[in-house]
């Protein structure tokens, strides 16, 4: 059986993702069996990583950095193993060079850029970006099939990714200008958005990763 790890560091909604993971999991012919770990010799074995996040960048930088071998493994299993891996909101923006969040803060570095904060054109906007929104894909990306036009995701920030290299950048919403919604490359996803609670546009994403084959 293989194994998903979501990785659990004290930054994230954990029981709902892997609710809804496990939710997927079920409807599939080979379900893979879903683990909420935060021993990195799990997360070494696993056959597909996710990698949550809420608050702040640096206290979620903090928080995975404490946890002593992750990234290690990390950088191991994903970069050098090209093991599946989807990042979801902080999560996502950990994959970022810096954190640009009250202070600079060094991400892991993975897709070049930069997170910073939302700067909505109509100031009527409010920060944080909360609520659903729809998405609007820039290139085709094997998580994103299947998945109809106008189907809505939630959001809940106030910063987003600056991919240095638009290659990255794979889906924007609309909050008074882009807003960073996916970001990709290689192995490596991420999304904005909290896929857990967007509903059908978040449970085909999930059955998409589960299936996915970079």
């Amino acid at each position: 059986m293989s194994t998903v790890a979501i990785i659990d560091y004290g930054a994230g909604n954990l029981r709902s993702a892997a609710n809804a993971f496990e939710r997927v999991a079920r409807l599939l012919d080979d379900a893979p069996d879903i683990i909420v770990t935060a021993d990195p010799e799990l997360v070494r074995r696993a056959d597909r990583i996710m990698l949550p996040g809420v608050g702040a960048f640096a206290d979620c930088k903090t928080g995975l950095d404490a946890v002593a071998g992750m990234t290690e493994v990390l950088d191991e299993r994903v970069i050098r193993g090209t093991t599946p891996f989807l990042g979801v909101c902080v999560g996502m923006q950990l994959l970022a060079s810096e954190g640009r969040e009250k202070v600079v803060t060094q991400g892991l570095g993975w897709i070049p850029g930069a997170v910073e904060k939302i700067t909505p054109s109509d100031p009527a906007l409010k920060i944080p970006h909360m609520g659903w929104n729809t998405i609007s894909v820039l290139r085709p990306h094997a998580l994103l099939a299947g998945i109809p036009d106008g189907l809505h995701a939630y959001f809940v920030h106030s910063y987003h990714f600056h991919t240095a290299d638009p290659a990255h950048l794979v889906a924007t919403t609309d909050y008074g200008g882009a807003v960073t919604a996916c970001i990709g490359r290689d192995n490596i996803f991420g999304t904005q958005f909290h896929p857990e609670k967007s509903q059908a546009l978040g449970l085909k994403l999930i059955e998409n990763f589960l299936n996915w084959v970079p």
